[in-house]
């Protein structure tokens, strides 16, 4: 019986990691949606960008860096708050307010997880 088990065990593993990182990728392109349909302003190292061109930055960095992301969490904090390059952190700019992308985008998760 306890062979049985071990075995469920380890087929359900995979399973239950491929479907978490399914959520959490669906959670990552929910945000990158969100901040291409904002609206708002991309303020990256000083330069202001409109929100699909964000959109196609927070995208390319996500495809290249995918294995620091395996949660929406971890997308905010290692890939989507900043720049790589130079340090910065990315601003929105929505209705001539400035807030940081890292809680921008923080409060749009918060918001999806609450509906």
């Amino acid at each position: 019986m306890s062979r049985v088990f071990l075995t469920l065990i380890l087929f359900a593993a995979p399973i239950s990691q491929t479907h978490g990182n399914t959520d959490a990728e669906a959670e990552i392109r929910s945000l990158i949606r969100a901040v291409r349909d904002s609206g708002c302003e991309f303020d990256r190292n000083g330069t202001r960008y409109p929100a699909d061109r964000a959109a196609e930055h927070l995208e390319l960095k996500y495809s290249r860096g995918k294995r620091y992301a395996d949660s929406a969490e971890a997308f905010i904090e290692h890939l989507a708050t900043g720049s790589s390059w130079s340090g910065e952190p990315y601003w929105m700019i929505c209705e001539g307010d400035k807030t940081l992308a890292a809680e921008w985008l923080g409060e749009k998760l918060e918001g999806s997880r609450a509906q």
